[in-house]
């Protein structure tokens, strides 16, 4: 009868200690998995924890500050601004070497100081911060990209804009090459500036942004920048209601003209 005794209190003891995680039981486990585990710190290259949504109901809307997202902000060397015309475009390749932005700029400042109409509109000269910022919005300024409407070159130009500027004043510019592509853009520049002021704005060739009361506004300036963009027709067309044609590819033109960075090449 001792022994039994002995053999139960044996095993009442083992109860015991279990159930008091002496042994490796449920608690001791999960102590044994925690101790194990790596504690999370944020650091300078952890995200940022994210708080617990409060509790709202199935058909509440979340308020706009809840949904509001953080803008990025830009890096020093990441262009701000509108978004040039030739960053949306299709589809494109590229043709040879390209020039560097420098010489491109070089070569826009230079077409832009030629007068086009020496004889007939003595005065009519094509400021350098629109035939700049027209190229910008073109093509970036690069001199070797083809874009797949047959644009080419810094000022995009296509081949029957090219075959008429050469028809019309007696000229053989290659469209291939960065500085004659440039004198190409700024001479359809001024001849939409004589075209369109000799018929809708009285003889009249200032491309002054003083002249225009907005970037939509129908004035000499606006309406050059968007026949270049949507063709001279467009402006025969809207030139009873005055209603300015290719409104954002002004404004972005006309930004560019104001700020853009092209001017730190």
């Amino acid at each position: 009868m001792g022994s039994r005794w002995k053999v139960l209190a044996a095993a009442v003891a083992l109860v015991v200690a279990a159930g008091c995680g002496l042994t490796g039981g449920k608690d001791g486990d999960a102590a044994s998995v925690a101790a194990n585990e790596p504690t999370f710190e944020p650091t300078s290259e952890s995200p940022t924890p994210i708080e617990e949504p409060t509790t709202e109901p199935p058909s509440a809307k979340p308020s706009k500050s809840a949904t509001k997202k953080a803008k990025p902000k830009p890096s020093k060397t990441t262009p701000t601004g509108p978004v040039n015309n030739f960053e949306h475009a299709a589809c494109f390749h590229v043709e040879g070497k390209a020039v560097s932005k420098k010489s491109a700029k070089s070569a826009l400042n230079a077409a832009a100081a030629k007068h086009y109409w020496p004889t007939s509109a003595p005065s009519l000269t094509v400021p350098s911060d629109v035939v700049r910022a027209v190229a910008w919005n073109e093509s970036g300024w690069q001199s070797n990209v083809v874009n797949c409407d047959g644009g080419f070159g810094l000022m995009q130009l296509m081949p029957d804009t090219v075959s008429m500027i050469n028809n019309r004043f007696e000229q053989t510019y290659d469209v291939k090459d960065y500085k004659q592509n440039a004198i190409l853009g700024a001479n359809y520049l001024a001849w939409l500036t004589k075209y369109i002021g000799d018929n809708y704005f009285g003889g009249n060739y200032s491309l002054s942004t003083s002249k225009c009361s907005s970037t939509s506004s129908w004035c000499l300036l606006n309406t050059v920048i968007a026949a270049y963009h949507a063709g001279v027709g467009t402006i025969e067309q809207a030139a009873s209601s005055k209603k300015l044609p290719s409104t954002q590819y002004v404004y972005v033109v006309r930004s560019l003209m104001k700020s853009c960075f092209c001017d730190t090449y």
